[in-house]
């Protein structure tokens, strides 16, 4: 398989299928480059689609360095496998951990993005819960060092994941073994350099705002601390637009796979189109019922 070789040395283990556009797709911090399977199948069709493991997730190498470690890197490494793969720009779509390294790959390389499909962003940018957030993030890294299968059974019950069982149980156990067999060093480290450390998406207003590139928001109305946030960017990137995905948690992309394909899909098109519009000025006035 095709290794990409970022800039401090570290090695991403990557796969593609397919021809046409490129899409790129950014794994969740519970997952790995498997995970997006359903839309890999899906998009070769028509699309170039490649994906890749994290920095700390095998086959990728796990750096020792913890400052080897950060939501910078995350972005940067989606442009290193770009590189390697000889792509110059991309559609990004990007869940939850991938897809807050997404928002951060349009950030710091809009040029080479030629969408962004946000999903499940959202956790720790409550700044009521910003102390909370990085409590829990190390205290979930120490879990992970201690236990991992204990941690991977209680990670995998989490209140945003329990919709993925209601509906899919054998999915939802694939996800979980997976998780519980990943060796936990490399996650552990993410947890305390990426997750813990990252900033809030309330943060970023100007710069959000100033951001260009075509978005899709995406986040199901199961997945309370995401909802909000994502809301908020909707608001605040020109060019965003929002899908909530009803009765579904975090795991959107594997919850309701088809109906994921089939909007992503369309917001794809649209791009490709030019009908993927910017918004109006006007959406943002106070009036309600006539513009004055």
């Amino acid at each position: 398989m095709p290794v990409a070789r970022t800039d401090d040395g570290v090695a991403l283990h990557y796969e593609e299928a397919g021809d046409g556009l490129p899409i790129v797709f950014v794994h969740e911090f519970a997952g790995d480059h498997r995970s997006w399977e359903p839309q890999m199948r899906h998009f070769a069709r028509r699309y170039r689609c490649l994906v890749f493991a994290a920095r700390g997730y095998p086959p990728s190498d796990v750096p020792e360095d913890p400052e080897a470690y950060s939501q910078a890197r995350a972005a940067d490494d989606i442009a290193a496998v770009m590189d390697a793969a000889g792509i110059g720009a991309a559609h990004v779509v990007g869940l939850s951990m991938g897809g807050f390294a997404t928002l951060h790959f349009g950030l710091r390389h809009a040029d080479r993005a030629l969408s962004l499909t946000i999903c499940g962003v959202g956790y720790g940018a409550e700044r009521e819960r910003a102390e909370q957030w990085r409590q829990e993030s190390h205290a979930a890294a120490d879990r992970l060092d201690s236990d991992a299968a204990g941690f991977a059974e209680s990670y995998a019950r989490s209140p945003a994941r329990l919709a993925f069982l209601d509906k899919d149980p054998r999915g939802w156990a694939e996800f979980r073994d997976r998780l519980a067999a990943r060796p936990p060093a490399g996650p552990s480290r993410t947890m305390r350099g990426v997750q813990a450390r990252r900033p809030s998406v309330y943060d970023l207003e100007a710069d959000l705002a100033a951001m260009a590139v075509p978005s899709l928001v995406v986040v199901g109305d199961a997945d309370d601390h995401a909802v909000v946030p994502s809301l908020y960017l909707k608001r605040t990137i020109p060019g965003a637009g929002f899908w909530v995905v009803p009765k579904t948690g975090h795991t959107v992309n594997l919850e309701e796979p088809d109906a994921f394909n089939a909007v992503v899909g369309e917001f794809l098109d649209r791009c490709a189109t030019g009908r993927w519009i910017q918004r109006h000025e006007g959406e943002a006035s106070a009036d309600v019922i006539m513009n004055t």
